[in-house]
């Protein structure tokens, strides 16, 4: 193959494998392969994976990043949509990581509600059309994944891993630091990946946090009122809110009751702070 440290797949390998499949990556499912063996080294080091833990890929696509998570020793649960990628990635692997241990699911990654065996860490190349949606819905659903660096559009990680205050600290900021903390990991250029996307690519790690925040209820709770702030970012809570809790006149009294200021706006609150206003109102209804 084209790595000579060990069997990954380069240029040539993805483009005969599209080839086999007769498969065209298309824009709907977010299909950017990975060409570059040394990013995807990269990568499954920043993400710390360890020899005989157990980690969990969404999208796995052709197999790139699957070979380079196999190669250190680790268990992969690849999850992938796409039957012809589904079907052939077994067989990939088997080429050219034959004793690798892989179970391949053939499920969309928003609906999965159930993983063999408990994956410790999720590492993905994650289709940048669903990729902040299908991040919370593994972290909500699969309380095992403990640490991971998943690939997104760059636009998106850096508001993924933004901080109270800053311009692009949004919903995704608020609903990613639920459960745990974030931190941007490096770049990745255009070049590695076939066919060359039209955006630029960031990869981004977290740790979950050891205990949940508050209830299931709490945070649905909490997501909602999330939502609502940041629909109209440049309006004060009190009437971002006001939609939601009735009136302005309710929503400043929630807010002040919770110790916050009414006529701050979203982009100010902590995670903590919006599940005190949720706290808040849970206990004044």
């Amino acid at each position: 193959m084209a790595d000579e440290k060990a069997a990954l797949l380069g240029p040539a390998e993805i483009r005969d494998l599209a080839g086999l499949l007769n498969l065209t990556p298309t824009k709907k499912l977010g299909q950017n392969f990975v060409i570059d063996g040394n990013t995807v080294r990269r990568i499954v080091r920043i993400a710390g994976v360890q020899p005989g833990e157990t980690v969990v890929e969404v999208g796995p696509g052709l197999g790139s990043l699957t070979l380079g998570i196999l190669e250190m020793g680790a268990e992969v649960i690849a999850v992938e949509i796409d039957k012809r990628l589904a079907e052939q990635l077994p067989l990939t692997v088997s080429l050219l990581q034959p004793d690798a241990k892989l179970t391949v699911i053939r499920d969309d990654a928003l609906r999965i509600q159930s993983l063999p065996g408990a994956p410790t860490r999720l590492v993905a190349n994650l289709p940048y059309n669903v990729s902040v949606p299908v991040l919370l819905h593994f972290l909500e659903h699969f309380w095992s994944i403990l640490s991971g660096v998943v690939m997104v559009q760059a636009e998106v990680g850096l508001r993924i891993a933004a901080e109270p205050g800053s311009k692009i600290y949004g919903g995704p900021s608020v609903k990613a630091a639920w459960y745990g903390t974030w931190r941007t990991a490096g770049q990745v250029s255009r070049q590695v990946f076939w066919p060359v996307p039209n955006v630029d690519s960031i990869l981004v790690a977290f740790e979950r946090s050891p205990t949940s925040l508050a209830s299931e209820e709490l945070r649905l709770s909490t997501f909602e009122i999330v939502d609502a702030a940041f629909q109209q970012r440049r309006k004060m809570l009190r009437q971002a809110l006001s939609g939601l809790f009735g009136s302005a006149q309710s929503a400043s009294e929630i807010i002040t009751v919770a110790g916050l200021d009414p006529t701050a706006r979203g982009e100010q609150l902590t995670v903590r702070d919006f599940l005190a206003i949720a706290e808040t109102r849970a206990a004044l209804e």
